[in-house]
């Protein structure tokens, strides 16, 4: 423990390459992305990638690579350090514009637009030596300073005009431009985050006007513009926000190009494993987070696999957990389960939980307020945000698609029992019938109550796993239903008798208890799965607690499933404490 303690820190949520650099973090080596970048780049560059997949470090990276005042010594012992041509070339020659917009999420539009406001007043502070630049009129240095204008009334936030606004960064790169003799690079990261924001806060074509505006004069009309370099999560359609812009030169998760830059490859998970003493973990880093096809590149979530290494480093023993998930509301899982009416839908999601793949044309080009419209949208949106991903290459828009790994399926199953209580509760007069079919021993409309259950549910299937594995889904969607009765106790694996049973029910006030056993009856012989079932309960002795407890009417329920197929046979028996 004491060794691994000794190494490097792990930069959690740390996307500033100078710090990670500076502060003896590990840092995984993605600086060819410069080579191939200065390589190939065009006039505007898009890279689009899902969430916590190091868009930011990299546009850190790029910036503390290009600015004037570089410090070299950042960049000793890692890749582009070889490329000593490029580095004379490029290292430290180009005055550059750094913005993020992620923080641009305000509720409504004016606290987004005084977000974005301060994002360019502080961009624009850093070049405060401009107000005593040669270079500079003094008419342009009171343009410059309504970049810095802050409002009296909040010291926090910048005052700027939409005017000001939508010529900032073509108005801060000229300037700059003047001052140093040469042309400027643009970075703006997350990009699309006011959109996103914006749709979901009924203000989009408000935001859209502004940032189009923006967008039109530092990328399309700006002649101190050297090259731009932006990120986000969607590619947004040309339309919405790149309305003239000349063709920009996109890299999203289907492109070759780039395809190793943004998460870990597996070469590099095995190489942080070993150096913090972590390889006998490997199987179970790769199993959670790895999967993610962008190009023909496997590669990892960078986010989990750091986040589970830091909990290894204090405990050999942790288990992973589902890291990158958490740090999202997983919406676009969520619209698609409610979107499952139709059984077509509703077989893809089962195949695509099984560890199948499904067949669909992608677009990746959509507009935030229409984004989840269509069901065919919502395929689109669960690809390009890291939900799902690719096997193999595409047939001009046709991916096979699939859920990457385990952190990902448990998302999908989440959401999926989520929404089937949620129905499960809309339907109350069959969820009625249901609960006293089963508290009076009805077992032929329990039966059929349950298999009507079965088939508008999305079942969690895996043909991969074992029987006993397959049961749990089944006694699982049992408890699910009856989580939602008043009064009622419901516990899966519950210790009674000489083991535990799938699930045991006692209703208090009705002194009744139940007992219930699953069996997953292969090749649909259901009546043969019952009998197996009645008869564990008897070996078990399952009922004993329930006696013990003094229930008066205890139900025994066997209970076979084979996919939306289920038989029900019961056996009610009465006691009476003193007989015991």
């Amino acid at each position: 423990m004491a060794d691994k303690l000794m190494k490097k820190k792990l930069p959690i949520g740390i996307d500033d390459f100078c710090k990670i650099r500076t502060e003896e973090f590990y840092y995984v080596d993605k600086t060819a992305m410069i080579r191939d970048l200065l390589n190939a780049w065009g006039e505007v560059n898009l890279f689009t990638r899902p969430r916590r997949f190091g868009k930011s470090l990299n546009m850190s990276m790029l910036k503390a690579f290009l600015e004037i005042g570089c410090d070299s010594t950042l960049f000793e012992g890692l890749e582009i350090s070889r490329e000593t041509q490029l580095c004379e070339k490029y290292m430290g020659k180009f005055p550059v514009i750094s913005i993020s917009l992620k923080s641009v999420d305000g509720s409504d539009y004016e606290s987004a637009r005084a977000d974005l406001c301060s994002e360019i007043g502080r961009e624009a502070l850093r070049f405060n030596f401009l107000l005593e630049s040669k270079g500079l009129t003094e008419t342009e240095k009171g343009m410059y300073k309504k970049l810095v204008n802050v409002d009296p009334e909040h010291p926090d936030y910048f005052k700027m005009s939409d005017d000001v606004i939508k010529g900032s960064l073509s108005v801060l790169s000229g300037f700059l431009q003047k001052h140093f003799g040469k042309k400027v690079i643009i970075l703006i990261d997350e990009y699309d985050v006011p959109l996103a924001k914006a749709s979901e806060g009924n203000y989009y074509p408000q935001m859209v006007k502004l940032i189009r505006g923006m967008f039109d004069k530092a990328l399309k009309s700006n002649e101190s513009l050297y090259f731009a370099v932006l990120t986000g999560c969607l590619r947004v359609a040309k339309e919405s926000i790149f309305t003239g812009l000349n063709n920009p030169q996109i890299f999203s998760i289907s492109n070759v190009g780039f395809d190793e830059y943004f998460g870990f490859t597996d070469a590099e998970v095995k190489g942080l494993l070993e150096y913090y003493g972590c390889m006998d973990r490997y199987e179970a880093v790769r199993n959670w987070y790895d999967g993610y096809q962008f190009g023909d590149t496997d590669v990892y979530c960078p986010w989990d696999v750091i986040n589970y290494c830091t909990e290894l480093r204090l405990n050999s023993h942790a288990m992973p957990k589902a890291y990158w998930s958490n740090t999202s509301g997983n919406d676009a899982v969520r619209r698609l389960i409610e979107k499952s009416g139709n059984e077509q839908t509703k077989s893809e999601i089962e195949a695509l939980v099984a560890g199948e793949t499904i067949s669909k044309e992608i677009h990746e080009d959509l507009t935030y307020n229409q984004i989840y419209d269509t069901i065919d949208n919502i395929w689109s949106v669960l690809f390009a945000t890291g939900y799902l991903t690719q096997r193999g290459m595409a047939d001009e828009d046709i991916y096979q698609l699939a859920i990457p790994n385990k952190e990902i399926r448990k998302i999908f199953t989440r959401q999926i029992t989520a929404y089937f209580n949620s129905m499960v509760r809309k339907n109350s007069k069959r969820f009625e019938e249901f609960c006293d079919a089963l508290k009076t021993g009805n077992a032929e409309k329990t039966e059929k109550l349950l298999t009507s259950y079965l088939y508008d549910s999305i079942t969690v299937r895996d043909s991969s796993v074992q029987k006993d594995k397959k049961e749990i889904l089944y006694h699982g969607l049992m408890i699910g239903i009856l989580a939602n009765v008043d009064n009622w106790k419901a516990k899966t694996n519950a210790d009674s008798g000489d083991g535990y049973c799938d699930v045991k029910v006692e209703i208090d006030r009705e002194s009744i208890g139940m007992i219930m056993e699953f069996k997953y009856a292969d090749n649909a012989r259901l009546a043969e799965g019952c009998k197996d079932a009645m008869a564990q309960i008897e070996r078990m002795d399952y009922t004993r607690e329930l006696k013990l407890q003094g229930y008066r009417t205890i139900y025994k329920y066997g209970i076979a499933c084979f996919k939306k197929k289920c038989k029900v046979v019961c056996e009610k028996e009465n006691y009476v404490l003193e007989e015991l």
